[in-house]
This record gives C-alpha cells, sequence and structure tokens, in this order.
C-alpha cells in the first residue's frame, strides 16, 4: 500500500473521533475569538483563548487552510490571522491593508445572498470595520497576528460562526464550485475532481512552520504532457484532504503517534478491523520507541516485559499477532517541500518481533541508566556536544529501517559511535551498546553482553588490557592523578596498538613497584589479572593497527573489563584474600 492511500485509509478509521476534522476543515491554532451584534457591531472586547502558562491557542477546526505563495494575497474563510481579518499586524513586511482588502473581498462575494444572522452579522462587521478601530477600541496588542474567529453575542460557548449549519453548507458548496480538472485519482482509482494544490503538512521539525509540501510542482522541468500542477499525480480533492488531515493529526504537538528521530520527524499508525485493536498497537509500539505514555503505558506494561523477556508476541499479545498492519513514515525537511526518509509497512507482530531482537542485540552489562533508551536517545551520542542538530544526517532513517526490517544496522553507525569515543573519550553503555549491535547484526560475530574472561579476540583483549593499565595507574597514583591513560592514548591505543603499548607496558611496570610498596596484595592480585589476559593472546596480539571492528571490540573489552574491576565481588577469593593479606600487613 502507498504512503498516500494508508493514510486516507487511517484518517477513515479515525474520522468519527473527536478531534479530527471533517472534510473541508483543518485544525488550527486559534487564539481569539470576536463576539459580534446582529447588526455587526462588536459585542464587547474579544475573547482570549489562549491556554497555560506559556498562553498556547486553543486548536479548533475551521474551513481549511490553504499554502498561500506568490505576493496575491488570498483569504481564509470566516477567520484568519489579524492581518487579513483586521487590517492590523505588528509586522512592518505585511502589507495589512491589502490583505484586510482580499478578506473583505471574499466574504462579499461569498456571503452574497445568505440570509444566515451569523453570516450577516460578520458582513455587516466587515462593511462597518476600519482598522483604526483596532485603537479606538482598545483591543488588546498581543491579538496582532494571531489567529482569529467570529461568533455571534451569546452563542461563543456553543458554536462559531463557521459553525452554523448554514456556513456548513455553503462551505460545502463552495468546494465543490472550484471548477476543477476531473480524472481518476491514483489514491482511491475512483473519478473524482484533482485537486490542483495540496494541504500544507505542519509540525515536520525543521519545515517551514506556516507547512511544507508532500506533492507540488511548481516548475515547467517538473510537468508532463502539458499537465500543470497536481495533474502531473492526480490525487482527488477528498484524497488529498484526508491524507493531509492524518499526517497533520500524527504530527500535532504531544502527539503519541510521533517522535523525532535524528532529522527525521517519525510517525506511526495501525490499519486493523477493531479500532480498539489498532489503538494497543500503537500504544506498544510507542512504547518500544520510548515515548512517555501515561495511562496508555501501564496498559500495555504486562506486554511489554513478555516481549523484552524474549516471549514471541503471539504469546505475549495473541490479539495483536494477527490482522494488524502497521506503518512508520520518517519526513524531514527539503526546502519548501518534506522529504520520505522512509517509509515501512509490515504486519505488527514481525515489527515487533524484529524490534525484541534489537533490544537483545543492544543488551549490555552493567546496563545504561535508562532502562530501555529510546533510538532518540542512543543517537545523540553520536552528537557533537550531544546536540540534536549535530546528529549526522540520514543516520537515524537507516538504523530505524534497519531495526524494523532485520537487515544489518548501518556502518555509518559504528563509524560515528567510534569517532565520537576518539573524540571526547567517553566509553558509556549506550554506546558500547550500539557497537555490540552493529557487530552482532553486521558481522554475525558472537559478541558478550558481560565480560567474557574465555574471550581471545584480538580487539577485546586489549580492550581489557587497556582497562587494566589504566586501573593500576587510578591504584597506584590515587588523588595525584589529573589524568589517565584513556584521557592521553585512548584514541591511538584502540586504533595503533602496537605504536603505543609498549609504552603503556613500561607505565604498568613502574605503576606496579610504586602500588608494591603501599599495597603489595592489591598489587599482585592486579598483576595476576594482567597475566590472565596475556595467557588468552598469542604472539600477534599487538598488531600494527585494528580495522574498525576490532576497534569496536576494543571498546566493549574496555568496557567490560573497567566496569569488572569496580562491580562489588562477592565470589572473587582470589582478590579477597590478597586483600585481606595487605590488611594484616
Amino acid at each position: 500500500m502507498t504512503v498516500l492511500a494508508s493514510l486516507v485509509r487511517a484518517y477513515d478509521r479515525m474520522a468519527d473521533r473527536s478531534g479530527m476534522p471533517p472534510y473541508g476543515y483543518s485544525s488550527e491554532k486559534i487564539a481569539f475569538v470576536i463576539p459580534l451584534a446582529e447588526n455587526g457591531m462588536p459585542a464587547g472586547g474579544p475573547v482570549d483563548l489562549r491556554q497555560g502558562k506559556k498562553a498556547e491557542p486553543r486548536p479548533m477546526n475551521v474551513p481549511a487552510s490553504f499554502k498561500r505563495p506568490g505576493t496575491k494575497p488570498r483569504a481564509f474563510f470566516l477567520w484568519d490571522n489579524s492581518s487579513y481579518a483586521l487590517g492590523v499586524s505588528d509586522s512592518p513586511g505585511k502589507d495589512a491593508l491589502l490583505r484586510h482588502r482580499a478578506f473583505q473581498e471574499r466574504h462579499r462575494r461569498d456571503l452574497a445572498g445568505s440570509d444566515d444572522p451569523g453570516l450577516l452579522a460578520l458582513l455587516r462587521f466587515l462593511e462597518w470595520w476600519m482598522p483604526d478601530r483596532f485603537e479606538e477600541l482598545g483591543w488588546p496588542e498581543g491579538m496582532k497576528d494571531q489567529n482569529v474567529v467570529f461568533a455571534l453575542d451569546g452563542e461563543r460557548r456553543e458554536r462559531m460562526i463557521h459553525d452554523r449549519p448554514a456556513a456548513r453548507e455553503l462551505w460545502v458548496r463552495l468546494l465543490g464550485s472550484g471548477g476543477e480538472t476531473e480524472g481518476v485519482c491514483l489514491v482511491t482509482g475512483e473519478r473524482s475532481s484533482i485537486a490542483r494544490l495540496h494541504p500544507a503538512i505542519k509540525g515536520v521539525w525543521g519545515a517551514q512552520t506556516s507547512g511544507a509540501s508532500l506533492v507540488s510542482f511548481n516548475l515547467d522541468a517538473f510537468t508532463s504532457y502539458g499537465h500543470e500542477q497536481g495533474e502531473n499525480a492526480p490525487v482527488s480533492d477528498a484524497a488529498a484532504f484526508k491524507y493531509a488531515a492524518a499526517l497533520n493529526h500524527f504530527l500535532r504537538a504531544g502527539s503519541p503517534q510521533r517522535i523525532q528521530i535524528g532529522d527525521a520527524s517519525t510517525i506511526f499508525w495501525a490499519d486493523a478491523d477493531d479500532a480498539a485493536i489498532a489503538d494497543e498497537s500503537e500504544a506498544l509500539f510507542g512504547a518500544f520507541l520510548g515515548i512517555d505514555e501515561g495511562k496508555e503505558a501501564a496498559k500495555i506494561r504486562p506486554i511489554l516485559e513478555k516481549m523484552r523477556a524474549g516471549r514471541p508476541i503471539a504469546e505475549a499479545a495473541p490479539h495483536l499477532a494477527e490482522g494488524v498492519r502497521f506503518f512508520v513514515l520518517g519526513l524531514a525537511p527539503n526546502a519548501a517541500r518534506l522529504s520520505v526518509r522512509f517509509y515501512l509497512e509490515d504486519d505488527f507482530g514481525a515489527l515487533i518481533q524484529r524490534f525484541a531482537r534489537h533490544a537483545e542485540a543492544m543488551r549490555i552489562d552493567p546496563p545504561p541508566r535508562e532502562e530501555n533508551p529510546s533510538i532518540w536517545r542512543c543517537l545523540i551520542e553520536t552528537a557533537a556536544q550531544r546536540k540534536s542538530e549535530n546528529i549526522p544526517p540520514n543516520l537515524a532513517g537507516e538504523w530505524l529501517r534497519a531495526i524494523l526490517t532485520g537487515r544489518p544496522y548501518p556502518l555509518t553507525l559504528l563509524a560515528s559511535v567510534l569517532m565520537r569515543i576518539r573524540s571526547d573519550k567517553n566509553v558509556n553503555a549506550l554506546r558500547v551498546a550500539m557497537l555490540k549491535a552493529v557487530l552482532i547484526t553486521r558481522e554475525r560475530e558472537v559478541v558478550p553482553v558481560s565480560l567474557d574472561p574465555e574471550s581471545r579476540d584480538p580487539g577485546y583483549l586489549l580492550g581489557r588490557l587497556f582497562a587494566a593499565y589504566e586501573y593500576l595507574q587510578t591504584q597506584a597514583l590515587g588523588a595525584s592523578i589529573n589524568a589517565t591513560i584513556r584521557d592521553k592514548y585512548y584514541g591511538t591505543a584502540s586504533a595503533t596498538p602496537r605504536a603505543v603499548f609498549p609504552l603503556l607496558q613500561r607505565m604498568a611496570t613502574h605503576h606496579l613497584a610504586r602500588l608494591r610498596k603501599n599495597h603489595p596484595g592489591r598489587a599482585r592480585w592486579i598483576d595476576d589479572q594482567i597475566g590472565r589476559i596475556f595467557e588468552l593472546a598469542d604472539m600477534h596480539l599487538l598488531t600494527p593497527t585494528l580495522n574498525a571492528q576490532r576497534q569496536a571490540m576494543f571498546a566493549v573489552g574496555y568496557y567490560h573489563q573497567k566496569n569488572d574491576f569496580y562491580r562489588t565481588r562477592d565470589n572473587a577469593p582470589a582478590e579477597a584474600e590478597a586483600l585481606s593479606e595487605e590488611s594484616s600487613q
């Protein structure tokens, strides 16, 4: 199923739910309502609809907005921002008078002949209103450049003028009288009027705040056989509205079906015969991605625990295993358009099973502080200064696509993590987990979850040895140390071990001699640990260079060994005996 077709089906599934705009309407942020008497005069001052500490405008379904390219002003129907509706603006670049004239002319034309009291009140208001009256009436400055609607006095709490039955009937007639070209819709297969311009998609991170296009043609090079604009890829007005409404609904602020992964605004939705099952599937998938859903997360927590314990979804949630198709779409900004980073469709059970395999591939001991960290949290570890805008382009999409399709993880993930470790010398659980996951899925290597004292992998052994030398240094020098060998030599040791390990061995000999003076038992125990590592190595351990895969194993070995040194030991008799002997001296 194509992206547009699946979005149209999603709209149809959600059409009866509250908040989804009906055909021809869009959800917009409305800040003020202007109450009017039937004679068109303002009935008191504007009413501020903004809510919360940040004074956020209230979402409201209004006659659909559209993109306004070019210099010729085009007004919305029965609502607009203050520069159109009232001719006042705080932005000097806006020609508010010209825009207000366009608003007046449109409503004189469209409302002509109407006998509805609400529509007549708006028409009389526009005949009476002049922009100078804004200051004369003492209306608030905060109203400028905000979206406004109108209501008859006494009906403001029940409905706005655009909600009146006569207004709705008129809007339906206006939608059908545009004289659009007819053709066969590529989405529905039905013959209908073809949308020349598609609705704007809002809420994509980094895109224009006024909205960007998913489908558009604005240059001669994009035309075919003389067709213009939307005729090049015929989509009916109804289908264009539905897919845009569904997208805007999924991309809205606070949506539980949206997560930002790198530069990709990622949304997901389910298609099932039972709406409740579709909702539960979306909640479960969101929980796997790390989205906090409050009460919804509590409902599916038992299923989550079974899945994370390795149980198949057919056993953990049999009602979700079959008959649920799932869709994942990643959108990124591209000038005035949107770029599709990735689009995936599959059975929900298959996607979740692959996500469970990803969780297993990422398992590391000791684990990160965050239980089940989100993909975004992991990707932050690949970015300079841990800033979202510094995440390598395309990496988020490539990685999520690999996770959900079961394909090998991208080498760019391996390279990015290794580069960050060499840069800031921070070998933490998330970075090591990502390196481990890439090696498992791409190289099919056996990478231990926790310290493997029997592994003979040269990269893993060198990482363990480096951690042992660092631990010895900290024990010998104590509080007097300013920088460990990790701060000075990690990058060189992990890439070209032969160039630096002989120096580290000489330093270790010096540190052992110093430690023996004050802590002979501890020195003997650490020396024994280093000797055990060398027992597993062959004569070619100190190779001139390590490739990226071996550098990843170096990081895994270093992480395991370092944390093992600082772990509470209830079953380490050799160390306990050494330390006991030391304390008795």
